[in-house]
């Protein structure tokens, strides 16, 4: 027996006893009710959430296949040492919301030296017995490792992005199959991409998320199915273009793919094989944000004549792209036309949740606000959401400039890039590839941002070509702040508080993708007495007119400079932060959507 056999077979022996010790003192938990854990400050949502069914709504909605089931709910828990196996489990985990946060029930830190374990149990569908059977976690962070029914199912590095395993060969029929999760985060002290999360938070660094922090599930396909696709249109010729990844392809496959519009087929096409299939059509509408007109699309995997694999998708008519405006200035087209681009700093944290918004309604919440006060994007700041996020934004029309978030060292001004390891950067650059490749369906993504402020950026040059070749269908801002190294499809700065513009260039557009951070806290809906703001104001009236005086500035640079975006700081509070146009609760709207809206559209004079 060869080494690593020799490894699974003593870990397999390990977890196997783990799960009988385990087994004999879960019981005492059983009857165990899950409760909220003490927190400064909850959102209105905390109440809504069912600890029998957490995050219901389907996680995948830009792939959706009819049957699944959602594991999501009350998990045993316990934390051990690193390399140590559980003896007894703690109590129980609301999953999918970190081990952190007030909403997991738990609220205990983990270290860099300690492992965190999961247990549950599931069924199988009798239906299901023909089927391959594949476990999905759409995010849990940093390195998880599953066991089923005490055999190792696999293991994933990554904090962000959603990955399964086929575990057909360890179901047992008419048996509860038992799930066993081990997650290491070492969160900020190690390399890996990690955006704010610190061991110790303070300022512009926040709590961690470690584990399952996203929806876990089981789906049913045969054994010839629908790995993935790609969709992308062309708004010049009215196509559509979709690309299968088919799984064991064989002679007699062939994909048929239906676009529908108000729930009315209007084409219909089937291919051969895995081979692409290309729509064109002679009346179609383009998507923005003021009309994010969307076409539904079902693509099904013939075999012989027999539907085996059928799936439901959707896109968007949308183009983005550099070129010049009747003005002379180089700017971001959207559909070919100057559309000025202004959002919020959005970076997804939530008092009860933090990573987790406590429910769908919540994450909506935030986007229908954006919406509200005359807000057209966001950048989504150095964390990656759950796939639902993206699908709201595709149907309100949202724009998305979508970070990558960062890792290792945070260097300061004009350094030069840190010398990564080689290790660090190829784990970056698989994170990198498994978000573009994951989000690559939803029109609303516009701008990938691989770097912020210097913070772990490296080869800057070669990550940004890297990205083009990954997705050409999208702009690049390779560097966000400060550590310009002349590529990319923009050029972009920082400044707080007060606005500023960098100097137009002919070959880039020019963007302030941050500044702002006027802050304001609300009695009784902070996170801390001890808060901060870029620029703290004495009230809301004060706060309205700094805002007001800010855009005027604004809106003239976009007439006069050439500036194709701003991003403001934030759109909620965070932490200690109190810089956000909402509190951290979600409670206070500070400004009133009412009066932001034709400050940030310009329509006010």
């Amino acid at each position: 027996m060869d080494k690593k056999n020799s490894i699974m077979k003593r870990n397999r022996i390990l977890v196997l006893c783990a799960i009988m010790i385990g087994l004999s003192s879960c019981g005492q938990n059983e009857e165990s009710e899950w409760a909220i854990a003490d927190n400064p400050i909850l959102t209105q949502w905390a109440d809504d959430i069912d600890p029998s069914n957490p995050w219901p709504e389907y996680p995948r909605p830009d792939m959706v296949r009819e049957e699944w089931i959602n594991l999501n709910g009350l998990w045993d828990y316990t934390i051990t040492g690193k390399d140590e196996q559980p003896t007894v489990w703690e109590g129980k985990i609301l999953v999918p919301y970190p081990v952190e946060s007030a909403l997991s029930g738990v609220k205990k830190r983990i270290n860099e030296n300690e492992y965190l374990w999961y247990r549950t149990e599931f069924k199988v569908p009798a239906s299901w017995k023909k089927k391959n059977i594949f476990l999905n976690f759409e995010a849990s962070d940093w390195e998880t490792t599953v066991w089923v029914n005490g055999n190792m199912a696999g293991d994933h590095k990554g904090g962000y992005d959603p990955f399964c395993m086929n575990i057909t060969r360890y179901i047992k029929k008419g048996k509860n199959h038992e799930l066993l999760v081990r997650v290491w985060d070492p969160s900020s002290k190690g390399p890996q991409a990690r955006g704010k999360q610190v061991t110790d938070p303070h300022g512009i660094w926040y709590t961690p998320s470690s584990g399952i922090w996203q929806t876990v599930w089981i789906e049913p396909v045969d054994n010839v199915y629908f790995r993935s696709f790609q969709t992308e249109t062309d708004i010049e010729n009215g196509q559509i273009w979709i690309q299968p990844d088919i799984v064991n392809m064989h002679d007699g496959i062939s994909t048929r793919a239906s676009i529908i519009k108000e729930k009315n087929i209007i084409e219909e096409k089937e291919i051969s094989g895995d081979n692409e299939i290309i729509f064109t059509l002679d009346d179609y509408e383009l998507w923005s944000p003021d009309k994010p007109v969307l076409y539904d699309i079902e693509i099904e995997l013939i075999d012989n004549g027999q539907v085996i694999d059928k799936i439901k998708t959707y896109t968007g008519f949308r183009k983005i792209s550099i070129g010049n405006d009747d003005d002379g200035f180089t700017r971001i087209l959207l559909n070919n036309k100057f559309v000025f681009q202004n959002g919020p700093l959005d970076q997804g944290f939530w008092p009860d949740g933090l990573y987790t918004p406590p429910t769908e309604e919540a994450m909506r919440y935030d986007l229908e606000m954006i919406k509200k006060m005359g807000f057209n994007m966001l950048r989504k700041h150095v964390k990656v959401e759950n796939r639902r996020f993206y699908y709201w934004c595709d149907r309100m029309g949202v724009l998305v400039w979508q970070d990558m978030p960062n890792g290792d060292q945070h260097i300061g001004r004009n350094e030069n890039d840190i010398d990564k390891s080689e290790e660090a950067a190829r784990q970056f650059e698989i994170e990198l590839s498994k978000l573009i490749k994951t989000k690559y369906n939803h029109p609303s993504i516009i701008v990938w941002v691989p770097f912020n402020e210097g913070w772990g950026q490296y080869d800057t040059g070669r990550i940004t070509e890297f990205i083009k070749e990954l997705d050409p269908t999208r702009l690049v801002n390779s560097a966000s702040g400060w550590t310009d190294r002349g590529t990319g499809d923009i050029l972009d700065i920082h400044h707080y508080p007060d606005p500023r513009c960098p100097e137009a260039e002919d070959n880039r557009a020019i963007v302030l993708s941050e500044f702002g951070g006027l802050g304001l806290p609300v009695q009784d809906h902070t996170w801390e007495q001890k808060n901060w703001g870029y620029k703290n104001m004495e009230n809301t009236d004060a706060l309205l007119k700094k805002y007001d005086e800010f855009y005027k500035i604004i809106h003239s640079m976009v007439k006069e400079k050439g500036l194709s975006a701003s991003i403001y700081t934030q759109i909620t509070d965070v932490e200690t932060e109190t810089n956000g146009l909402l509190t951290y609760d979600r409670k206070i709207n500070k400004m009133g959507a009412e009066n932001l809206y034709p400050i940030n559209t310009g329509q006010k004079k």
